[in-house]
């Protein structure tokens, strides 16, 4: 019974060394740079090495000798690749070993013909490596860009950056960014603000209640601006010129001529009513709340304004940072106390505490009192009566 599971053991440890020199074999066949070589030298080590064992077993003291010899050889033949091996795994550390480069399109062929003026010939070049990488986020912009750009064609680069942007599989931002290049497209190259606004309603409507369609939305609220600029381009009015003021330079003063500016009331007026349209507009609320404070010097309705923006969670943390640090700024300089400034700027380090604005606001808490004591009137001193014209007293000036 002892007898049997020595061999069974023996059989399985066997099996498993075979398994290993196999295996490490077939790696070494598989990763090395000419496979045929190291083929070759198994076709002729193993016959060898089983005629050394069966010299040494039968031949005696000259068996031996002849082992040495063979071992010799063999450790010849093989000692490149042992070492190869051995120290493969620290040289793969810095040229990466026998791990292939990954495969990417090359467009320096495309641009560099784009750039001497040969658009058809890029586009081939781009079709060609699009092929071989199907909607390729790069690929897909340049090919759109030659099109609306170089050939004038945007219709053909619309179509282009819709394919892709109908893919099922392409990522939110990448959709994000080719409508809102479109929508730069339809603003420079035809001056069509409703087709502009149209390409960045798909955003809202594919990634509703996310950070793109919040950017979106301030885009399109701006966009009414534009189409009266574009407007305003398109259908000019014949300008009146006015009759210049005669004997200008007679005049006790010709402050009379500056162009009058718009009260704080109009551009709050203003403000006001395109944020009922557009709630969104970060820069249009932003400018409310600056009226409010430095205008009106009304720390509520200010604090209102900027609340809304630091409230939406969609913002980015540095913006929301720049809202709480602006009402930080309100606080000091229409009369809050320390510790309500103080609170405000804890909750930006409460907020992101691993972010660099959370110590950019810690450094500020640090010299938050000094910002007060900088608020504060210096005493005046009261300076004594000096005679006058004391440098002229004993004979004049003294000569150096």
């Amino acid at each position: 019974m002892h007898g049997l599971f020595d061999i069974v053991v023996g059989t399985i440890g066997t099996l498993m060394a075979l398994t290993l020199v196999g295996w490490g074999l077939f790696r070494a066949i598989k990763n090395s740079h000419d496979p045929g070589k190291i083929i070759l030298k198994l076709i002729f080590t193993l016959p060898f090495a089983i005629g050394c064992i069966w010299f040494g077993h039968f031949l005696g003291p000259v068996g031996f000798f002849t082992m040495v010899l063979m071992g010799g050889i063999l450790t010849v033949v093989w000692t490149p690749h042992i070492g190869e091996w051995l120290i493969s795994p620290l040289t793969n550390l810095f040229d990466g070993g026998n791990v292939p480069p990954e495969r990417k399109p090359l467009y320096s062929i495309a641009m560099t013909r784009r750039n001497r003026g040969k658009p058809q010939d890029a586009i081939q070049e781009i079709r060609r490596q699009l092929t071989a990488f199907p909607n390729d986020f790069e690929g897909v912009m340049l090919l759109a860009r030659v099109q609306a750009e170089d050939l004038g064609d945007l219709p053909a680069a619309e179509s282009t950056l819709q394919k892709f942007c109908d893919w099922p599989p392409a990522p939110a931002n990448q959709v994000a960014a080719a409508y809102s290049q479109l929508a730069d497209w339809h603003l420079k190259l035809s001056a069509s603000a409703p087709d502009a606004r149209a390409a960045l309603q798909n955003i809202l409507r594919r990634y509703p209640d996310t950070e793109l369609a919040l950017q979106a939305e301030q885009r399109i609220a701006r966009l009414s601006g534009a189409e009266a600029m574009l407007q305003a381009q398109h259908d000019r009015p014949p300008i009146e010129m006015q009759a210049g003021v005669k004997n200008i330079g007679l005049l006790d003063s010709s402050a009379f001529l500056k162009p009058a500016e718009e009260t704080p009331g109009a551009l709050a007026a203003a403000q006001v009513k395109h944020l009922e349209t557009h709630p969104h507009d970060t820069e249009a609320r932003e400018q409310l709340a600056l009226i409010y404070a430095r205008d009106y010097k009304r720390l509520d309705l200010a604090t209102l304004e900027l609340a809304q923006l630091i409230n939406e969670p969609k913002h980015k943390p540095k913006q929301i940072a720049h809202w709480l640090n602006l009402l930080a700024n309100f606080q000091i300089e229409l009369g809050a106390d320390m510790d309500t400034v103080r609170t405000t700027l804890e909750k930006i380090v409460e907020r992101f505490p691993d972010l660099p604005v959370a110590d950019l606001a810690q450094r500020r808490l640090a010299r938050l009192e000094n910002e007060f004591n900088g608020l504060k009137p210096s005493a005046s001193v009261k300076l004594g009566t000096y005679e006058q014209n004391i440098g002229l007293k004993y004979g004049g000036p003294r000569k150096y």
